[in-house]
């Protein structure tokens, strides 16, 4: 791993509440993200996970502290189109095609309807639906709904690739088959992923390290480095080892 790419500090974001009091949704988080990373955010509802990766992306503004990417600010970085974004639900357009959708922010680029096609096409491949490029998303189950929308922000080519709990609404079968895919696509795009979930044997499978974020108010309160062999398998999760990254960062969140 190289040196940091991604230098977040003393980050605070606070919000009003409806009474006009202060909701401090992060407090003073302050991390380095190293180039090719998967790095994992986890935590419970109200730690402040999504917050910060909105932050990251440029999305929201901090109340205090600083984000830098490359030397750069986030503004700039999604200005250079350097960001692929998976929300949690896919949102893709009913009325168009999956080849469609993946091309519409090819089209929002201008880029030329011959390279739209060849990267189409590239990203079917990637993402394990070469079949089913005219399917409409009604005729799409919701991992597959969930690929295409993996697909659409690789489209891009991005440096950096930003999952807002991508698989929180698919069962447990689904979520950990995507899982495996997720890192196949991974090991071949070198994307840097940072990666919100609140599930802890997710965050132990996919990631190089997992941050754990602690609510009332946000906080970074662990940084755990996952030690496991790559390529993963499901049957890791079988394992005494990733049980004992479970166990280790489950630990963490006591007397929270």
């Amino acid at each position: 791993m190289s040196e940091a790419e991604i230098q977040i500090k003393n980050v605070s974001m606070v919000y009003k509440g409806n009474n006009g009091e202060d909701i401090v949704a992060l407090n003073d988080v302050s991390l380095d993200i190293r180039e090719g990373e998967f790095i994992s955010l986890l935590g419970p509802s109200g730690c402040g996970k999504t917050t910060l990766l909105r932050i990251i992306a440029d999305l929201l503004q901090p109340t205090s502290g600083s984000v830098s990417i490359l030397e750069q600010s986030p503004k700039e970085i999604r200005l250079q189109q350097k960001y692929g974004i998976v929300f949690q639900s896919p949102v893709l357009y009913d009325w168009r095609t999956v080849r469609r959708n993946i091309c519409m922010p090819m089209e929002i680029m201008g880029i030329p309807k011959k390279e739209r096609t060849a990267r189409i096409d590239k990203m079917l491949e990637l993402v394990g639906l070469q079949d089913f490029g005219y399917k409409y998303p009604f005729e799409l189950s919701g991992g597959m709904q969930q690929r295409v929308g993996i697909a659409r922000a690789l489209a891009l080519n991005p440096d950096f690739l930003l999952m807002d709990e991508p698989f929180s609404a698919l069962d447990e079968f689904t979520r950990e088959k995507l899982n495996e895919d997720l890192l196949n696509i991974w090991s071949k795009t070198k994307n840097t992923v940072i990666f919100v979930t609140h599930n802890i044997p997710e965050s132990v499978f996919l990631s190089d390290r997992v941050v754990v974020l602690s609510p009332h108010p946000g906080r970074l309160s662990a940084v755990v480095d996952i030690d496991l062999p790559r390529p993963r398998k499901n049957v890791l999760r079988e394992t005494p080892a990733f049980f004992e990254y479970v166990s280790k960062i489950r630990r963490s969140f006591e007397g929270v």
